[in-house]
């Protein structure tokens, strides 16, 4: 399932990814309108999450063009709140408008819900695969190519799952606290033993980790080996 994300603001572009990504939909980021035509174009995505101020070409004529073409379903993410303006996004074609700020769980539940009505089935894999690890989600287990590594707990399972979503990637400590515990659920202290005891069943020497890997001052990055 693969959804197009299109805004501006980089930061609000991770973090939307990472919910997205998280939730299983396989994430496209374009930063600006005319960027946002051709990834839409090329990559054929399921789903669209618009911001209405962009460069080079704004949300609302993003979406009029869509809408001439074809009727991939549409989610207007925007900081107008004006009733004149969500009306406007809605005549223009676009399937639901959310004002920022935003919850990430509802941002997930309107996705789920705009696909449901447009006859998209959202059924996920049940295996996730980075590199040479495989993560089998229902049965929380894990491989090394043709290896299989120690049973993981619920709580790991989870954490790898997040890491092999968003592989090569780092992702900051407190997404990676609120995806395993959700809000003020854990703590630094909570997740810097959860990635210990994680890299005990992962990494081929523990005490030298080459797989899950600490970015200093922003989170961790699981690195894929090719």
């Amino acid at each position: 399932m693969k959804t197009l994300i299109v805004d501006d603001d980089l930061d609000l572009a991770d973090v939307l990814s990472f919910t997205l990504r998280r939730a299983g939909f396989e994430v496209i980021v374009a930063h600006d309108g005319q960027m946002a035509l051709e990834r839409w174009r090329e990559d054929t995505p399921d789903l669209i999450v618009l911001d209405l101020n962009l460069p080079r070409l704004d949300g609302l004529s993003v979406c009029r063009q869509i809408r001439t073409e074809a009727d991939t379903p549409i989610i207007i993410l925007s900081v107008r709140d004006e009733e004149d303006d969500i009306v406007k996004g809605l005549a223009l074609g676009a399937d639901d408008y959310i004002v920022k700020p935003f919850s990430p769980r509802q941002l997930v539940a309107r996705v789920e819900a705009l696909l449901r009505r447009a006859g998209i089935p959202t059924v996920f894999p049940a295996s996730l695969a980075a590199g040479d690890l495989t993560l089998d989600l229902s049965h929380h287990a894990l491989r090394r190519g043709e290896e299989a590594l120690p049973p993981l707990t619920p709580l790991e399972c989870r954490l790898m799952e997040v890491l092999i979503r968003n592989a090569n990637q780092v992702l900051p400590t407190d997404m990676l606290i609120d995806h395993v515990w959700g809000p003020a659920g854990g703590d630094r202290v909570m997740l810097k033993q959860l990635v210990r005891r994680l890299r005990l069943k992962v990494e081929p020497d523990p005490s030298a980790p080459t797989t899950i890997q600490t970015v200093n001052g922003v989170g961790y990055e699981l690195v894929a080996a090719g």
